[in-house]
């Protein structure tokens, strides 16, 4: 059965609070604080200002996610959107679930008048690397910083 690729609505929340809290242990070994992560889905899905999760499901099950965020270039007077918050199930893998996602996001990007898309990865996570650049993503040459908590 092919994927269906749709925003997420709130009654998705519990799902994405279980791919979240499964992404950053997977990906950085990070335990997340349920506490905090639970109100910070809902405020997302209810609120399309904050950022959109899409979902893809195969057969009424949801088997992937992906989150986006919104910064504006001024250098570019345009949108960009970034991808964040990739998670797909294990037996899911390797099946396009990423690749159906990222095509919807960059056609509804382009509907909506965004100018491009970028997304930033673990540095040590080369399998990431290779499902980015086989999508025609390139290195944008950005060093990312934070000081994060604040």
């Amino acid at each position: 059965m092919p994927l269906a690729i749709r925003r997420a609505v709130p009654a998705d929340a519990s799902t994405i609070v279980e791919f979240n809290r499964l992404l950053a242990e997977e990906s950085e070994g990070k335990v997340l604080d349920l506490a905090l992560l639970r109100p910070g889905v809902a405020a997302a899905l209810a609120d399309p200002h904050k950022c959109l999760y899409f979902v893809a499901e195969e057969e009424g099950r949801i088997v992937g996610q992906t989150m986006v965020t919104y910064e504006w270039s001024d250098w570019r007077n345009g949108w960009i959107w970034w991808i964040q918050s990739v998670y797909v199930r294990p037996e899911a893998r390797r099946l396009g679930v990423f690749r159906a996602l990222y095509e919807h996001i960059r056609q509804t990007a382009r509907q909506e008048g965004a100018i491009g898309i970028r997304l930033y990865v673990e540095e040590d996570n080369k399998r990431a690397h290779e499902t980015y650049y086989r999508l025609g993503m390139v290195r944008s040459g950005y060093f990312v910083l934070e000081h994060l908590p604040l």
